[in-house]
């Protein structure tokens, strides 16, 4: 802060001073971060090395990042059999600008602003920085002017996982849908699509917020996932659903909704037998992947006003713990870190 002051006092606050204290941002060696310092530890805010782009990698200026469920599992030691490259630093979802390229990087250039998420292969390279090194191979696109960092932070890995899930539904006009986990960031997006398509949308919710926010995209009916969510489908639908599409609770609770030789598709199910017996069923498991055409596809929507991302509340990088906690209890939107 003093070099700053000196230098806008010397030479001005012109461009060209600007830029030199850009310059200056670029080369410090040094970031704030939300890490585990080693197992068994909770996240906190540290100061570690700015990385390095490796070959085939860019060095994002991240401006906003976004909660999801698997950062949880990790900051709690639920995957702990990955590998870990101490501080691990935490977060997949990112947007902001392209700082630095690495050896062999071509399509993008410094200043681009790009969004995506992080698809390394261990833990330890994560969004919730000041800065993060990506591939540009996968996990990683451009962003349009109209789609603001915020939002974009909240579109990577949920997007991935609505489009994918999607996609392997097969949804069509009159297709009756039951959407189970509406609320949340994947559901969003994924009962935004399956309306788009001309489907008939059964959303899950419970309380009055709940209820009203899914109402608000066009879910026609709701069931509350607190109850027998197949026997208040049934009461609505007597035949059942073609389509389950599965992004929280317990499958077999759900699975009894569907018509017979309906599709189930699941981000967390991984096999027909965690459906309770269900017989007849064409089941998809869903891991997303948020390659380039995905993530410009989600974009796109975005720009487009095709679908859109509800940013339920910003944190700065400091108050990561608390949106971890309010993400436990249950969200409306995409719970967005500012950095």
């Amino acid at each position: 802060m003093q070099l700053e002051y000196l230098l806008r006092f010397v030479v001005g606050c012109n461009r060209s001073t600007y830029s030199t204290l850009d310059v200056i941002r670029r080369k410090k060696k040094f970031m704030k971060a939300i890490a585990l310092s080693a197992f068994n530890q909770s996240p906190e805010l540290i100061h570690i090395d700015v990385p390095t782009p490796a070959e085939g990698e860019v060095r994002v200026r991240v401006h906003a990042a976004s909660v999801n469920g698997f950062d949880l599992a990790v900051a709690n030691g639920y995957l702990n059999g990955m590998e870990h490259r101490f501080p691990v630093v935490l977060g997949r979802d990112f947007s902001g600008t392209v700082d630095e390229l690495g050896a062999g990087v071509e399509g993008y250039q410094v200043g681009d602003r790009v969004f995506g998420v992080v698809t390394k292969n261990f833990l330890g390279d994560g969004s919730f920085a000041e800065y993060v090194t990506v591939p540009v191979a996968i996990g990683i696109a451009k962003l349009p002017d109209s789609v603001t960092f915020s939002e974009a932070a909240g579109l990577g890995l949920a997007g991935a996982a609505a489009v994918d899930s999607f996609d392997a539904a097969q949804i069509g006009a009159d297709t009756t849908v039951l959407i189970a986990g509406a609320t949340g960031g994947v559901g969003n997006q994924a009962l935004q699509l399956a309306l788009r398509a001309g489907a008939d949308v059964i959303a899950t919710a419970h309380s009055a917020e709940e209820v009203e926010a899914v109402t608000a995209l066009g879910a026609r009916n709701t069931v509350d996932y607190t109850g027998d969510v197949s026997a208040q489908v049934r009461a609505l639908r007597a035949e059942g659903v073609d389509v389950v599409m599965h992004f929280a609770g317990d499958p077999a609770a759900v699975a009894s909704a569907l018509k017979k030789g309906g599709r189930f598709v699941s981000t967390i199910a991984q096999s027909v037998e965690q459906l309770g017996g269900a017989e007849d069923v064409q089941f998809t498991s869903i891991l997303a992947t948020p390659s380039t055409a995905t993530l410009e596809r989600l974009a796109k929507n975005q720009a487009d006003h095709y679908t859109a991302i509800a940013v339920q509340r910003e944190y700065p990088l400091a108050e990561t713990p608390d949106a971890f906690g309010h993400f436990a209890g249950g969200t409306l939107g995409k719970l967005v870190i500012t950095v």
